[in-house]
C-alpha cells in the first residue's frame, strides 16, 4: 500500500482486489455522468474485473479507510503515461477532486517515473476538465469516439512532470 497526499488529504493506494472491484462495478453517477457506470460500457467493466489487471495496473484508492476511487495506470507507451480513474459517486461534487487526482499523479510518477501523464475526458465532462486544468493538466486534441451510447466527443489532456535525478 502507498500512501500519497502531504498536507492534503491522505489516499491510500493498493492493488485492486475482488471486493473493491465488485463495489466499483455497482457505482451509479447521476445524470448525463451515468456515462461512467461501467456497467454502461461491458468492455471497461471486463477490464476492472479482470485479475489478470490488478497487480500493475488497476489500484483501489482509499481514503480514511473507506474506498474512494480506483486509478489506472495503462502500460506506457514511450514517455507518455495515460492513466484512468474514478472517484467514489458519493464523494463527487464536494471539493475532493484535485487532491485525488494530485496524490494519483504522484503515485504516477513514483511508479513508472513517466515524463508525461496523459487521460481522456468526455467533452460534456466540465467538472472534470476543470480539476484536472487545477491539476496542471492541458488538452492537446479533441477526437470523437464511438461508445456504447453512441459517438461522443473527448478530449486529450497531458501533465508534463518535472522528474527528479534518482537518489544516489
Amino acid at each position: 500500500m502507498t500512501h500519497v497526499g502531504g498536507g492534503r488529504a491522505t489516499y491510500a493506494f493498493d492493488n485492486m482486489d475482488e471486493a473493491a472491484a465488485g463495489a466499483i462495478a455497482k457505482w451509479r453517477y447521476p445524470g448525463e455522468y451515468g456515462f461512467y457506470d461501467l456497467s454502461a460500457d461491458p468492455d471497461d467493466l471486463g477490464e476492472m474485473l479482470d485479475r489478470s489487471r490488478w497487480e500493475e495496473e488497476y489500484f483501489r484508492v482509499d481514503r480514511d479507510g473507506c474506498l474512494a476511487g480506483f486509478w489506472q495506470i495503462k502500460p506506457a507507451r514511450r514517455e507518455v503515461t495515460e492513466i484512468g480513474l474514478g472517484l467514489a459517486p458519493e464523494l463527487t461534487g464536494h471539493g475532493l477532486g484535485t487532491a485525488f487526482v494530485l496524490a494519483g499523479v504522484d503515485f504516477t510518477v513514483a511508479s513508472t517515473r513517466t515524463a508525461v501523464v496523459a487521460l481522456d475526458v468526455a467533452e460534456f465532462n466540465r467538472r472534470a476538465m476543470t480539476v484536472y486544468e487545477r491539476v496542471g493538466f492541458r488538452a492537446v486534441r479533441t477526437s470523437v469516439r464511438e461508445t456504447p451510447q453512441g459517438p461522443l466527443g473527448f478530449v486529450s489532456m497531458e501533465l508534463r512532470v518535472p522528474l527528479s535525478p534518482p537518489l544516489a
